[in-house]
């Protein structure tokens, strides 16, 4: 099923997805790296840190990869919103207090 996001936030997941790639999870490895190094592996808290780490590096890559390969990108000018609150949409609220404030309908990304 394919999943609708703005092209805004098409290019966060993106950004996000390079810097885990080429940041994160190389710094990890080196920390795993530092960690194996102090010597017995069942007692070092920092390599079961930097394993629990990567796990969660990897699992989120591969969320980001799954939900950018699903991806229905959305431009909010081009939908027909005829008056509706659509996918996209920007709508003005103002409360009780008289405060007013702008809201963009998105997708949960």
């Amino acid at each position: 099923m394919k999943t609708p996001m703005t092209k805004r936030g098409a290019e966060l997941l993106r950004s996000e997805l390079q810097r885990l790639k080429s940041v994160e999870r190389p710094a990890n490895s080196a920390a795993i790296g530092v960690a194996r190094a102090h010597g017995d592996l069942s007692e070092n808290a920092e390599y079961h840190a930097a394993r629990e780490r990567a796990g969660f590096i990897e699992g989120r890559i591969s969320e980001l990869e799954a939900k950018l390969a699903n991806a229905q990108v959305i431009d909010p000018k081009l939908v027909d919103a005829d008056g509706r609150c659509v996918f996209g949409a920007t709508v003005d609220v103002q409360d009780d207090a008289g405060e007013k404030s702008t809201w963009q309908i998105v997708g949960e990304d």
